[in-house]
Parts: C-alpha cells; structure tokens; sequence
C-alpha cells in the first residue's frame, strides 16, 4: 500500500474506518488488517492518480472508484481537501462506481508533508485517501559555505535557491570527494536544527584540495549546486581567545587596558594569530572596532570617556596554520568583559571663577585634540612604545591641571 493511503473494510453492514480520520497534513499510509491480523485482500476503493506531485497552478482530475460489491452509487460519495469538502460542482459520475473531482489553478501544499485529498461515503465515513504534492522543482542550492573549527571537523552550510523552498519536502545532501583521486561520498551528520548543514568529521585531508557541492532533489526535479574548491587549512577557525580582562590604567580617565590568551585548542599548531578588539558604552548597542591588533595578546584602548562603563570583547582569525597561504576564518567574540574609566576630576572639583575654568578647560581640550590627532596617526594598533609617551603625557597634563585648579581655589580664598 503506498505511502499516503488510507484503506477500510466492510463490517456487518456498516463500513468502519481502520484508524482516525486523516488530519490536515498526509499521515504514513496504513494497511488494513482482518480480525486475525491478517491483510486484508481487497481494498474497498481506490484514488487515482495516487501521491500526485505537481506545478504550482496547474489542473488536477481525481477519480474515486468503490468496490462494485458494497452497493455504493458514485453519487452519493463526496470529497475533501485537508478536512475541507469540495464542493459538489466540482464533481463528475463517470460511472454507477466512479466519481471524479476537478481541482483547478492548484496553490502550493499547505505543508511539505503533503495535503489530504480524501473520498467519503454518504455518512462521512473515509473511502479512501491520497497525498497531493503541490509546489516547484528545488533551484540551485547557493550560498555553500565551509569552514572547520581547529581543523578537527569540516562544517558546510548552503541556501535554498532564490525562491526560497520548494513548498513540499526536498531532500539535500551534501557530497564531496578529495580532488585528485578520491570517491565522490555524502556527508552523513546533518544538523539536526539546520535543515542547510552538514558536518563531515571523519577521515579529513589537511592537505589535499576537497571538491564540495550540494544536490537537492523533490517529486518534481533535481538541481546542483557550484563545486567549491578548499584546503581545510584555508578555512579554519577557533575558539574565542580565553581569559580575557580589562582593567583601568592608573588614574587615566579616558584609557582602559584590555589583556587576554590565545585559544588554547590551537595551543600546538604552528600558526600565528591576528586579533581584533570591539568595545561599545553601557548604554550603547554600537561597537567600535579595533581592526589592527595584529598578534599581541594586550592593548590599550584610548580617548574613552572618563567615568563611563564599556564592554568589551575579543576574537581570533588564526593565520598561516602549518605553512597555509591564506587567512583562517574570524572566530566568535568573546563573552563581554565590562570595566570603568576613572571620574574625571574635571567634572567634580569646582570653581567659582567660571571663565577661568571655562578657559582652562578650553586650552586642555585644545592640547588633547593635537595629541590625539599624533597618537591616531602614529600610535594607532596599540604600539607600546607610543603608549608609554602618551601615559607620560597625560600624567603631566593631570598634574598641570591640579596645579591650575589649586592656584584658582589659592585665588578665591
């Protein structure tokens, strides 16, 4: 009995249906069984076509034919579509045991599973069942992405073809083979909450050239995707970087100092990292990013505003892994790491001279614009040689600053 169908038996002198009643979507088929357990020889109708798969749009004719020996007249049957009765202008008696259905401009199947299209008895009792499959062939599958985290897996995801799903049930797989000698294979771990990956995890080449491409297939066609070309060495990526920590430099209210180690899966490769750094305020969704860290595992972080929480967070792209030409794949952030800047004491100290103060602040915020202006052109990816002048500076600024503000206060008493 195919998939889809639903079959029932004549008891006494009423027909008793084997199972519920078919819901919305198309159930697994059942075969009818006598009272012993065995099959039953005889269906008591039938729905041709059965399971049909078809366009978008287009026309179906479906006929129900009882078994001549139950003394049903095919005008007193009638049909529904996923628990909906047709109506019966819909409906043709082709002979006293055969009655037909049109279904004009057909729309897409409710589900992939496939929409119920049933026949009854006078009474509503099911006759008999059948899955109808409305939709499109699957398009190209785009989009195939790979990358393998620490080189101990290969993991490749894809997209549905510009117009998105098919509307009923395709089947994607995954297939590759080395390029130069190997056997075309499928992946066989498919994710279980991405219907689009697919992780390859056994016997993995490091140096030898994957070719990867993506087939779908449904009742109505088959597509292929573009084969891809990659060395797992080209496309690795890592943990986030670990113990990351970020801590106030002394009593400077616009620096912060951000620390952290490398991922300790590739603690043994041969490779050298480049990092990244992203802060943003407390208050703020906006990251600022810092994108030439390069390999050091610390940076300083300056012109902050003073008093101010910010978050911030690290990641890795782990470059040339044993002799590879090319850039790894970024990792995930880290998880946020929150620190404060010291409250300026420009903003707590007070002065009754405001135009003094106004002046004094004036010439200050003159000062830092110039100096910040060098460190950005000079100093900027955190060089540590640059860092430690700017540290000086701003030292000897806070300390010219204590003395004017001491001098104004000497003035007022």
């Amino acid at each position: 009995m195919p998939a889809g169908s639903h079959t029932f038996t004549p008891f006494g002198n009423l027909l008793s249906p084997v199972g519920k009643k078919p819901a919305s979507g198309c159930q697994d088929g059942r075969k009818l069984e006598e009272p012993g357990g065995e099959p039953a020889k005889h269906a008591i109708a039938s729905i041709y076509p059965e399971d049909p798969a078809l366009p978008i749009g287009s026309n179906l004719t479906a006929t129900c034919q009882v078994r001549p020996d139950l003394g049903v007249p095919a005008s007193s049957l009638y049909w529904t579509l996923n628990g909906r009765r047709l109506p019966s202008s819909s409906y043709s008696v082709l002979s006293p045991t055969v009655l037909s259905v049109t279904l004009a401009r057909l729309s897409a199947s409710r589900q992939r599973s496939g929409d119920n299209l049933v026949c009854h008895n006078p009474v509503g009792v099911v006759l008999a069942g059948s899955c109808l499959y409305v939709g499109m062939p699957p398009e190209k599958p785009v989009n195939l992405t790979c990358w393998s985290k620490n080189t101990k897996d290969l993991t490749c995801r894809w997209a549905p073809g510009a117009q998105g799903e098919s509307f009923i049930r395709t089947k994607y797989m995954l297939k590759y083979k080395l390029r130069w000698y190997g056997k075309e294979r499928e992946c066989e771990d498919y994710s279980r909450k991405d219907p689009y990956a697919c992780f390859i995890t056994k016997d993995l080449a490091l140096f030898t050239p994957y070719e990867i491409w993506v087939e779908a297939s449904n009742q109505l066609g088959s597509a292929s995707s573009d084969v891809i070309t990659l060395y797992i060495l080209d496309v690795v990526t890592t943990d986030p970087p670990s113990g990351v920590t970020v801590n106030r430099v002394g009593e400077l209210e616009d620096q912060l100092s951000v620390r952290w180690e490398p991922p300790p899966a590739l603690k043994d490769f041969l490779f050298q990292a480049k990092y990244q750094i992203r802060y943003r305020l407390e208050e703020s969704h906006h990251w600022k990013v810092m994108e030439d860290v390069g390999n050091q595992t610390s940076c300083r972080l300056a012109g902050l505003r003073s008093g101010t929480v910010y978050f911030v967070q690290v990641r890795c792209n782990p470059v040339g892994i044993y002799g590879s030409r090319k850039a790894g794949i970024w990792s995930e952030w880290s998880h946020p790491t929150a620190a404060s800047t010291p409250l300026s004491e420009r903003l707590t100290s007070g002065s009754c001279n405001s135009k003094s103060s106004a002046d004094s602040n004036s010439t200050l915020r003159r000062e830092l614009k110039q100096f910040f202006g060098w460190v950005r052109k000079h100093a900027y990816g955190c060089n540590s040689m640059s860092m430690k002048m700017y540290d000086q500076w701003r030292v000897l600024m806070q300390k010219s600053h204590k003395a004017r503000n001491q001098v104004l206060q000497g003035d007022k008493s």
